[in-house]
């Protein structure tokens, strides 16, 4: 994926053979900072970039079609907001209660942070904790204090830090990013060393409580499913702390020949969509196998220098 320029505006182009463009950060801008899509799609034809098919996505709280253009279903996690007290009463159960109890029993406390020095090498340390997470390359893992810095320093005048902590050490974080009434879950990470004490659970708990002192109808955590991957442990993480699914149109507009072609033999879709969910959990496992085999070699050599 690279980043293009035009005219002030920034685009992610992603694809090969068919480059597609989408909005930069567009799910964390607001309403009045996005033109209409008329607007975007002559502005790329005006300037003659190797864009191929532009899409854009609606908001989670515009799930109702606008556009005639082309339209795929994405999806968002979403958790409605009313008191603090409602979601730990009515939209959670037994067992996350208790893994937030948990929590606090470990000595976990979570606490909104400022964004400074001691804040950029807490998360450093969380992100250089492993290179893979999750059974691929973790592609914070090696970034400097610096480019840490840069990158979460985004959107920082409508953002909250939440950081989960156990004797003074972070061991997780979220950060906040509100877009009008809707809250995102931009990141949330926590060590793994630090699992046991359930610091995620802890994290979200207090992003509910944070939420709803604002006023926040929805707090969102990126997509509730990805791709065919319908059983998948973080989705039930997201339902077991009250997620839901909601549907929002996606929608693709070509603007080549060549985007025409490929959106009509569905080449803008992931290689993945294209094949059984068995055998894509079949070749995920082999994946996590062999970069877990490498890590472990890697560790060897290293206690061998």
């Amino acid at each position: 994926m690279s980043v293009i320029n035009i005219d002030g505006m920034s685009f992610f182009v992603s694809g090969r053979l068919i480059k597609i463009g989408a909005i930069k950060d567009e799910y964390w801008l607001e309403t009045d900072q996005l033109n209409e899509p008329e607007q975007v799609i002559e502005h790329i034809k005006k300037n003659r970039n190797k864009i191929d098919i532009f899409t854009f996505t609606q908001k989670p709280l515009d799930a109702e079609p606008r556009y005639s253009y082309y339209m795929e279903w994405d999806n968002v996690a979403a958790l409605p907001i009313e008191t603090f007290e409602h979601w730990w009463t009515k939209q959670v159960n037994d067992k996350t209660r208790n893994m937030t109890r948990k929590a606090q029993k470990k000595g976990v406390e979570v606490r909104i942070v400022p964004f400074d020095n001691t804040l950029v090498e807490g998360i450093a340390g969380i992100y250089n904790e492993t290179p893979v997470r999750q059974g691929r390359p973790f592609w914070h893992y090696g970034k400097d204090i610096e480019e840490i810095r840069k990158e979460n320093s985004t959107f920082l005048e409508r953002s909250d830090f939440l950081g989960a902590y156990c004797n003074e050490e972070l061991i997780g974080f979220i950060k906040l990013v509100y877009v009008g009434r809707v809250a995102g879950m931009m990141q949330i990470l926590s060590k793994i060393k630090d699992r046991d004490k359930a610091p995620n659970n802890a994290l979200v708990a207090k992003a509910v409580e944070v939420c709803a002192d604002k006023g926040i109808k929805y707090l969102t955590y990126a997509r509730f499913v990805y791709g065919k991957k319908e059983i998948d442990p973080l989705a039930e993480f997201k339902r077991h702390n009250g997620f839901q699914r909601i549907d929002i149109p996606k929608y693709y507009i070509p603007l080549t020949l060549k985007g025409t072609i490929g959106l009509r033999f569905r080449l803008h879709q992931d290689f993945d969509e294209f094949l059984p969910q068995n055998l894509i959990l079949y070749l995920r496992d082999i994946r996590a196998k062999w970069y877990k085999k490498k890590l472990e070699s890697t560790h060897a050599e290293l206690k061998r220098v």
